[in-house]
């Protein structure tokens, strides 16, 4: 019998996936597939693609290889292009004359950046960024740039803005609509994403409609915008959407849409019964599909079609995405603007930790309808499905925006066990529950197991910690033991990688995963072993082997504000300041203009310093004997007291005094989360002790010592653990306590979390620490002396390093200060101009 032929044009991630998709079918005594593709090399992961900047050669970004196509009898030709189909002849022809018969023929081409027709686009150094050779080109014209800026601040724009960034340029985001991600992201969540990324050295400027493109004087280039601004540059990189690649099927007279795209119907055929479109170039209802997973759809349902199936239709795809933009997590899911009729929302914004999330949900409340994840996307999987099985919402759906409450816990979230086995977990590879079920029956009792089984969180990776859930769910059902390990490159939990640093005297993150790790390690484990080793070893963060681990606010030694500036806090014990130093406080955010707040834990917060003027104000504070006070740290932040005996009539103790013992003795200490004390001087409890990790009321008889005690989203109130204790008896109490929750907690696990989830909980507790149950109160001690011995205030180690005092300017290539900041007065102080704001604007580059 003779061989159908099939010719596959394009040879990008949907038509690879297209032809392994027939491949593993194992038709080959019925087809005959050649390929080809306008790039010089096969089929690569354009998903991943900055990674090539960051040093990921070509060869590991791709998705075949030509042993693999001969291995399958599929033919291929590189670096050619398809001009015209031959509709009477049944067969293609290529730039070069080559004329290739065929019996189906599947469009595979994808689609082409869109670069708006501005007078000076084609310029030597403006560039797209879609392929690899693309990237290359960029890569050249970075080395004789020091300014890029990318037209465009969709998906794309940010990913290209990335690599811009990685290449060490002074990088600008520009954009004709009002915010980011516009398709994706609502208005609050597109601003906070703004700030995120601007805090991270990347200008952005939105609302701009690129005139025309002429010679700078600064730099290679300016840009003229419509609203009379300007913006310099010395590269261009367009990435202002695509356009499907339909050219071929619209000279070829087949049916494309009035704004592009071929034309096919739920079997993927186009208006040609043998021809079929599949991806970015196809069009659906009118609807094009831009990202890879319905692009992969459309391929099985094409190749069901081909052999005959006849079930398989392409009846639309969820748009809903997750990813990282320059470092920040940010998630769409469904209708996330809530134009569906009736539509009401739940939000929250917090400024502190610097999130944003948005519920929209029907008018009855009971069903999800869309939602948005801007600096936290956790939840994103857990939402997604809700959304895409139509599930009920509890009574309260704001409970749902909450952050995780226990290990493995979201806010009033559901159990994996509450999808349908139809539940979609990979999108990718449309991969369900019950497929999910069905390879943990055939076998497979890890993730590596799993992935190279079904392919699951192997395309994009969005869905990786919700299979991991379904994965574990289904283990536990038939009675297996469920793995805990931190992430893929450690096969250990974090108590477990926390005994071996201890144990085995481990002081690099590169020793622990030599000696017990894999591959090169993630965001999810980086932090996590830094935290761990800071917490016995307290070694400086910002060496070179530690300073990898760290996020951005132990990187710059201060937390990031909302418009990328950063807060100054010096340590100020229980409290307590002479107006010698209150002095020099008032100085210093007189001279630098900060924004001044007497903080909950009893300190002064300096708002609005530029990163270049972190170590000057630094330097001043030191030498008038402050000391860091780790407000950007995992760590004891503060001792509040109230003034005790020392002033107030019903004072029995010093509560002053011991809070200022407390804060020296554990200042620096860093845990799996940030630590609050504070004492009070008499049971009126004035310092607000029970609300505490770690809360010391005085009594006539000594100290009562409560612990786990929690304010914040989800308040607990502390647990008493002993009562009437004198000084050395509690402090040997809390050094246990504190110590066993550094070996003992899960990742960024507070203690009250910690506490409840405490096997024996509260008695369990007393048991290890009072009654030494388990042997170990001597090692828990020794361990907190080293730790504490080896205290350094990190601000006072930096200044002593030229070499790192480097890091502290906002563009690789210039010292100048960012001169994009707005401020207004009010109060008295400035503060950072709101976007919409129509108000006198301080002039702060003066």
């Amino acid at each position: 019998m003779r061989k159908q032929r099939i010719v596959v044009v394009g040879n990008g991630m949907v038509g690879h996936r297209f032809i392994d998709d027939l491949i593993q079918r194992d038709e080959r005594d019925q087809f005959e597939v050649i390929t080809f593709s306008e790039e010089p090399r096969l089929a690569y992961d354009r998903v991943q693609l900055s990674k090539y900047f960051s040093g990921t050669p070509a060869r590991e970004l791709a998705l075949t290889d030509e042993g693999y196509y001969q291995e399958h009898g599929v033919m291929y030709v590189l670096n050619e292009r398809v001009t015209a189909i031959d509709h009477a002849a049944r067969q293609v022809v290529t730039a070069s004359g080559r004329v290739e018969p065929y019996d189906k023929l599947v469009l595979a081409t994808g689609s082409y950046p869109f670069v708006p027709p501005i007078p000076g686009h084609d310029q030597a150094h403006c560039h797209v960024y879609r392929t690899i050779e693309d990237l290359e080109a960029i890569e050249v014209s970075g080395r004789h740039s020091q300014v890029g800026v990318v037209v465009g601040g969709g998906l794309l724009g940010l990913e290209a803005a990335n690599a811009l960034k990685n290449l060490g340029l002074q990088t600008h985001v520009v954009e004709f609509a009002p915010r980011l991600m516009a398709v994706q992201l609502d208005q609050g969540g597109g601003q906070l994403l703004s700030r995120k990324i601007e805090s991270l050295g990347v200008c952005v400027h939105t609302d701009k409609a690129t005139t025309e493109i002429v010679a700078g004087e600064q730099c290679r280039y300016r840009m003229n915008f419509a609203d009379g601004s300007h913006l310099e540059t010395d590269m261009i990189v367009f990435s202002a959407g695509i356009r499907p690649q339909d050219a071929l099927a619209r000279e070829s007279g087949l049916a494309v849409g009035a704004r592009g795209g071929i034309v096919i119907d739920d079997h993927c055929r186009t208006s040609e019964p043998d021809i079929y479109a599949i991806g970015e170039c196809a069009l659906w209802q009118e609807k094009i599909f831009g990202l890879v997973a319905p692009g992969y759809q459309m391929a099985k349902v094409a190749v069901s079609h081909l052999c005959g199936d006849g079930q398989a239709a392409f009846t639309g795809a969820d748009m809903s995405t997750k990813l990282k933009l320059l470092g920040v997590d940010v998630a769409s899911i469904g209708d996330a603007h809530g134009t569906t009729p009736g539509a009401q929302s739940y939000t929250l914004h917090d400024e502190i930790e610097q999130v944003y999330k948005r519920l929209v949900v029907s008018e009855d409340g009971q069903r999800l309808l869309g939602a948005v994840l801007v600096g936290d996307a956790d939840a994103y999987s857990q939402l997604l499905q809700l959304k895409l099985n139509d599930l009920p919402l509890p009574d309260n759906p704001a409970v749902l925006l909450l952050p995780p409450i226990g290990e493995g816990e979201g806010g009033g979230a559901m159990g994996v066990e509450a999808l349908p086995d139809t539940a979609q977990i990979c999108s990718c590879f449309d991969v369900t529950k019950a497929d999910i079920k069905q390879a943990v029956a055939a076998g497979c009792t890890d993730m590596a197991a799993l992935k190279a089984s079904t392919h699951a969180s192997t395309g994009c990776g969005g869905c990786s910690a919700l299979a991991k859930q379904v994965l574990d769910a289904e283990l536990a059902s038939l009675g297996y033991e469920v793995s805990n390990h931190v992430c893929e490159h450690f096969a250990y939990s974090r108590q477990e990688l926390a005994d071996i640093v201890r144990v085995k005297q481990i002081k690099t993150f590169d020793a622990l995963l030599e000696q017990h790790g894999q591959g090169l390690g993630c965001d999810v484990c980086k932090p996590t072993v830094g935290s761990i080793l800071a917490s016995f070893w307290n070694d400086y963060v910002l060496d070179d082997q530690h300073i990898g681990l760290q996020d951005t606010n132990d990187i710059f030694l201060g937390n990031m504000q909302k418009d990328g500036t950063y807060s100054v806090v010096p340590r100020v014990p229980g409290g307590e300041i002479t107006p010698e130093k209150l002095i020099v406080l008032g100085e210093v955010a007189k001279e630098f203009d900060l924004y001044t707040k007497i903080t909950g834990g009893q300190r002064i917060d300096l708002f609005g310093a530029q990163l270049h003027e972190l170590p000057l104000i630094w330097r001043r504070l030191i030498a008038a004997g402050f000391e860091t006070g780790h407000a950007y740290g995992k760590s004891v932040r503060t001792v509040k007291s109230c003034v005790g005996s020392t002033w107030c009539r019903y004072g029995v103790k010093d509560s002053v005094g011991f809070a200022i013992d407390l804060e020296h003795r554990y200042k620096g200490l860093r845990a799996p989360h940030k630590l609050k004390f504070a004492v009070s001087g008499c049971t009126r409890e004035c310092a607000e002790a029970q609300s505490k990790d770690i809360g010391v009321i005085a009594t006539e008889n000594g100290w009562n010592l409560y612990v786990c005690g929690n304010g914040g989203m989800r308040p607990r109130h502390a647990d008493l653990f002993a009562a009437d204790l004198d000084d050395a008896t509690l402090l040997a109490y809390v050094d246990r306590i504190l110590m066993f929750y550094i070996r003992t907690a899960d990742r960024l696990q507070r203690t009250s979390v910690w506490l409840e989830n405490l096997e024996g909980g509260l008695d369990y507790l007393k048991q290890v620490v009072i009654e030494d149950k388990l042997g170990i109160v001597g090692e828990l001690e020794r361990d907190m002396a080293y730790n504490l011995s080896q205290y350094q205030c990190e601000w006072k180690t930096t200044l002593a390093s030229p070499q790192k005092l480097k890091r502290f300017q906002h563009f690789v290539n210039s010292a100048e200060p960012d001169r994009q900041l707005s401020y207004v007065l009010e109060r008295g102080q400035r503060r950072p101009v709101l976007r919409g704001e129509r108000i006198e604007i301080v002039d702060v580059t003066e």
